[in-house]
């Protein structure tokens, strides 16, 4: 009875070890599936950069905010380069009439552009989508400092394809996260997923032209 203990005690730890070393093999098509999905998680999203966040909302409406520090540069003068910028936005290609710098205050050193334009999604050979888009620029002035909003966003789209005069969409009830993200906030919905990804990028691009006029 002795001997039996004593054996079982020494193969105790060899059994142990031998669960801690022997596993049953993975096969190719699983490793490969495993591969697969680490690259996967690893791997940004093509439509991260429109996902939860990108369109941000001050008070329930869609805002986008710029601030840029201009040193060496006075209210006054930052206040001409950006009027200046604003007019030639608004007689740049795509834009429509009523496009134009809507009200200016050389006192408060403020310049509100209303832009019209066409902001296109597709525009290929027997193919031209595109939408009347419509926003505010806001410029605020100051030694040193700009700020810019971007806001009061709405689209007409295919107004000349229906016969009820097309349709017409507030960025708040079309691109904002809330519409245009599904649950779980990890994909575009179909329908305004590309005005929302033309809106950032129209966005990126009018932002960083302001920024690099204004730094000259």
């Amino acid at each position: 009875m002795k001997f039996i203990f004593t054996l079982i005690s020494f193969l105790l730890p060899l059994s142990a070890m031998a669960q801690s070393v022997w596993e049953k093999p993975v096969s190719t098509e699983e490793l490969e599936r495993q591969k697969a999905e680490a690259e996967k998680r690893e791997t940004p999203s093509e439509d991260a950069k429109y996902l939860a966040g990108a369109v941000p909302e001050v008070d329930g409406k869609v805002q986008w905010t710029m601030d840029v520090d201009v040193p060496g540069k006075t209210a006054d003068q930052i206040y001409d380069i950006i009027l200046q910028c604003f007019t030639d936005l608004t007689k740049t290609e795509n834009q429509l009439e009523g496009s134009q710098v809507a009200l200016v205050n050389r006192k408060d050193h403020i310049v509100v552009a209303a832009i019209r334009e066409w902001l296109v999604f597709t525009d290929k050979l027997f193919m031209l989508d595109r939408t009347k888009f419509h926003y505010t620029l806001i410029a605020y002035c100051k030694d040193n400092h700009l700020t810019v909003t971007m806001g009061r966003i709405t689209y007409r789209y295919e107004e000349d394809r229906t016969r009820d005069g097309g349709y017409v969409y507030k960025a708040e009830e079309w691109i904002n996260d809330k519409n245009a993200l599904n649950r779980k906030q990890t994909k575009l919905l179909r329908g305004s997923a590309k005005f929302r990804r033309h809106t950032i990028d129209r966005k990126d691009y009018l932002f960083g032209v302001i920024k690099d006029t204004v730094l000259k």
